[in-house]
């Protein structure tokens, strides 16, 4: 059964850092790609960045480039979301997902993702 499992989530003021793992369980996911999205109370749950499975391609949402960075460690089948300069507005529940099929480069549309996390709270005070 495969799982995935969210952490580094918490409180942090403006201007702070955080840094977002995902572990993936049951299955290697190293050709696949995957993503990070988050969805704030009333909204949808968007796309933040996406990485394909060699490591080598990778997508940002306008409102986040130049402070996100996503990488992964394929030996380790993990996903990471390394999140600086955070905004009141970065606020959300943010999820990991594992996309359905191998993929040369990174999957955006949400519908392409097949597996997905519980999510993890990131709280950014202003």
């Amino acid at each position: 059964q495969v799982q995935l499992v969210e952490s580094g989530g918490g409180l942090v003021q403006a201007g702070g850092s955080l840094r977002l793992s995902c572990t993936a369980s049951g299955r290697t996911f190293s050709s696949y790609s995957m993503g990070w999205f988050r969805q704030a109370p009333g909204k949808e749950r968007d796309l933040v960045a996406a990485i394909n499975g060699s490591g080598g391609d990778t997508y940002y949402v306008d409102s986040v480039k130049g402070r996100f960075t996503i990488s992964r460690d394929n030996a380790k089948n993990t996903v990471y979301l390394q999140m600086n300069s955070l905004k009141p507005e970065d606020t959300a529940v943010y999820y990991c997902a594992v996309a359905r099929s191998i993929t040369i480069g990174t999957v955006t549309a949400p519908a392409g993702y097949g597996y997905w996390g519980q999510g993890t709270q990131v709280f950014v005070s202003s």
